[in-house]
């Protein structure tokens, strides 16, 4: 998962791309980048970490121009190695800049095809590189001297019907304008919205529509699925679809875990969402165990507190912040290894022991993927005083693993995978286990959107909606995302950061 955005704009567009990342960073805490056009000219800075760390004054003296785009990334297809920080960027033709969310299904096959077909060389294993060629490649098959919207939207057509999978992607051409779109089931979400600017109006695209907020953009609309949306150096904008739009399915997982709750997508909020989350999981536990001898409800921060408060008030019982967070050490779930994630936990959270001690808790948290973090929560309840620990998941049991640009890991490291919901409560070592139901949750999300139907659930379901996905392709997956797999990289990565640190050096002198 990653989140991006592209400005066009008549001031000086770093400043205010760093400051949206800052309000997406939530979305990927491996690297960031920035890539500004100014007059033809192309100005970049990224690098592995947060935002704060990635950029300082002597970089944002550099990102001028009038247009630029944006990106924060947390690693899914590919290693997190520098060199896989985003903006990506290919001098033929234009010049072109990219920033993605998503994740390609068909990768391997593309990659093949770029080498032998269309003559393109490959420099890394990121799936991201392989569909900015092969934007390229269409694009260049317009032959123009200079592209107009309408080469734009034929590249961005021809895109679509080489490439499967989720994503959401932001392409600057240098000297002409930016091009946002989405794929044909709108898996990964994209916004766009506009401001008045000095010399006309101003447009953003991006992930989430409080990235517009933060900066006084009023949000337009989403990008439809299939949708390109290009914003032109002078400030025109254009739309058009560019491929069958399949079935709307956005990704459910935003709603449970990644997007902030302030923020809207495919004109559902988030925070409803959640509060909707909350209120049904307690039905279904008045229904399951109407007998309960529940005395607090205690929210795992954040992501589940606006669930986990609706749930409190539909049962009638307190709700209490019983743990407090470190807010400078990233989200568990975006972690590389095994090893760092159980580091880290009783680094983040802190236990108020007199919200714990001789009571009989219920804790809840958005979801369980690995188990790792409510394993140790738990048993950090348990050290606080805790009577009886009780566990409730706003989602229901994350089974497979997901391949549209969530690292959700391999199978084997998905502690629901294979097991019953009494096998999984015994592992992670609570007195009762319960999980929102699948229907429940596609209910409290569509509520917000009646013309959603159905969601991407794979996750939860294993139902892959673009059709290609098979027991050979999550095999290789399993293969590529293992924390085995991740760990053995480690060296490498090391020495990458080292090199590019030098070079940044160097570079200011």
């Amino acid at each position: 998962m990653c989140g991006l955005v592209g400005v066009v704009c008549s001031d000086n567009v770093g400043v205010c791309l760093y400051d949206t990342l800052t309000v997406l960073q939530h979305r990927g805490q491996d690297a960031a980048g920035i890539m500004t056009s100014d007059n033809g000219k192309l100005n970049l800075r990224k690098d592995n970490g947060l935002v704060k760390d990635v950029f300082r004054t002597r970089h944002m003296r550099r990102l001028t121009g009038q247009m630029g785009i944006g990106h924060v990334r947390y690693p899914t297809a590919g290693s997190s190695s520098p060199a896989q920080a985003q903006p990506f960027y290919v001098n033929s033709p234009y010049g072109l800049s990219l920033a993605h969310n998503g994740n390609l299904t068909n990768t391997a096959e593309l990659s093949r095809e770029l080498y032998k077909t269309d003559l393109r060389h490959i420099n890394t294993d990121s799936d991201s590189e392989v569909l900015l060629n092969v934007f390229a490649h269409e694009l260049a098959r317009q032959n123009k001297i200079e592209p107009s919207a309408e080469d734009v939207f034929a590249a961005v057509e021809g895109l679509h019907k080489r490439c499967r999978g989720g994503y959401a992607v932001v392409v600057m051409i240098t000297g002409y304008g930016i091009v946002a779109f989405r794929d044909r089931n709108g898996i990964r979400p994209l916004i766009y919205g506009s401001r008045d600017g000095e010399h006309g109006k101003e447009y953003m695209v991006a992930s989430e529509s409080v990235a517009l907020n933060s900066q006084g953009f009023s949000l337009e609309r989403d990008v439809a699925p299939g949708e390109a949306v290009y914003i032109d150096v002078h400030g025109k904008l254009h739309t058009k679809v560019c491929t069958e739009p399949g079935e709307h399915t956005p990704c459910i997982f935003e709603h449970v875990y990644f997007a902030r709750p302030d923020s809207l997508m495919d004109s559902i909020s988030v925070y409803k969402a959640r509060l909707r989350m909350g209120q049904r999981l307690g039905e279904k536990l008045i229904r399951e165990r109407p007998d309960h001898d529940i005395d607090v409800v205690i929210p795992i921060p954040d992501t589940s507190r606006t669930a986990a408060l609706e749930l409190a008030n539909h049962l009638g019982i307190k709700y209490r912040e019983g743990f407090v967070k470190n807010r400078y050490i990233g989200r568990t779930f975006i972690m590389p290894g095994q090893s760092q994630r159980k580091k880290s936990v009783r680094q983040k959270l802190n236990a108020i022991d007199l919200e714990f001690k001789g009571k009989n808790v219920l804790l809840v948290d958005d979801s369980i993927v690995r188990g790792t973090t409510c394993k140790q929560i738990i048993q950090m309840a348990r050290d606080a005083g805790a009577k009886n620990v009780y566990f409730a998941s706003a989602a229901p049991a994350v089974r497979y693993p997901n391949v549209y640009g969530i690292d959700m890991p391999a199978a084997s490291e998905l502690i629901a995978s294979g097991k019953t919901d009494r096998e999984v409560q015994e592992l992670i070592g609570a007195d009762w286990l319960i999980y929102q139901d699948l229907d429940d949750l596609i209910a409290a999300a569509a509520e917000g959107n009646p013309n959603i139907h159905r969601f991407e659930c794979a996750v939860f379901d294993g139902k892959y909606i673009t059709g290609d996905v098979d027991e050979i392709y999550l095999k290789r997956l399993e293969l590529a995302r293992n924390d085995a797999a991740k760990n053995g990289n480690k060296k490498k990565h090391s020495d990458d950061r080292q090199q590019n640190l030098v070079a940044d050096l160097q570079s200011d002198g």
